[in-house]
């Protein structure tokens, strides 16, 4: 009986520790001043448009997202200064099958599931980014779809 005791414990020790250090860089306070995210659904590929109305870039850097279950890179959109855009391939891209390895040049991995440290809404999205040399995660909520 002790022993079953012992294990019980030690498991729930365990999950404590765990539980713990997954949420211990998730920030309460954003790392910069955002407009509202939203979406675009295009053809086979989703975008998550993240407006940057503030940030100090010499201290803060936007590196990914997590959304929907992928995580993407950020990148500053080209034609819209001051955002963000994260893109997500949504459906399996048409792949070359040949006997010629030159033809199969074009083809794109499909982009793989990967779970979010953190439990995540459909409308929800974490941002990862760097702080003083320190990984850090930010939660946003109220990601709306445009179309």
């Amino acid at each position: 009986m002790k022993h079953v005791y012992f294990l019980f414990s030690s498991i729930f020790i365990f999950s404590l520790f765990t539980n713990c250090g997954s949420n211990k860089n998730l920030q309460e306070k954003a790392p910069a001043q955002f407009g509202d995210a939203y979406t675009i659904l295009n053809g086979q590929s989703l975008s998550l448009h993240i407006p940057v109305v503030n940030i100090q870039e010499n201290q803060v850097s936007l590196e990914s997202v997590y959304f929907r279950g992928m995580k993407s890179p950020l990148k500053q959109n080209e034609q819209i200064p001051g955002e963000y855009v994260a893109r997500f391939n949504t459906k399996d891209p048409a792949m070359v099958m040949s006997s010629d390895p030159k033809e199969e040049y074009g083809n794109k991995p499909p982009q793989k599931p990967e779970k979010s440290p953190v439990k995540l809404e459909n409308n929800e999205a974490l941002l990862v980014f760097v702080q003083n040399a320190a990984t850090k995660f930010y939660k946003l909520e109220g990601i709306v779809e445009k179309d």
